[in-house]
């Protein structure tokens, strides 16, 4: 079970601004804040819900470009709304909501690159 993940990016505040957006349709907000002086070294932003921060984006360090991170949903509609946020947040379409028939019957995801290029899925399990 994973308890959290982390990465660096280029920029953090226009990181932050595209995955505030990007994320707000799953209920995932800003919920910690850990600033370079605090740490010694790089910022972190924290997202998650009910308190817990769960997806962390960092300065500081060498962005990575190329990582995949899904965040699973409860419906097909939370995927058409991520990627519909996170194109009007700046990201890239990878792969529109839809059906993804070789993963299993049910699988339903959206892709997005974010701003250094990662690729970020909405995905959902569940039969429609």
């Amino acid at each position: 079970m994973i308890d959290h993940l982390g990465f660096a990016v280029a920029d953090l505040e226009r990181s932050r601004a595209f995955y505030a957006q990007a994320l707000a349709p799953l209920a995932i907000a800003l919920v910690a804040e850990v600033t370079a002086e605090q740490t010694g070294g790089a910022a972190h932003l924290g997202f998650g819900a009910k308190g817990k921060p769960f997806f962390w984006i960092s300065s500081g360090a060498r962005p990575v470009s190329g990582l995949h991170v899904a965040f699973a949903v409860a419906s097909r509609a939370e995927v058409r709304a991520f990627h519909d946020a996170a194109l009007k947040a700046g990201g890239t379409d990878n792969g529109p909501p839809g059906l993804r028939l070789h993963y299993h019957p049910n699988y339903y995801g959206a892709f997005v690159l974010d701003p250094d290029g990662n690729n970020i899925e909405a995905v959902c399990h569940a039969p429609e």
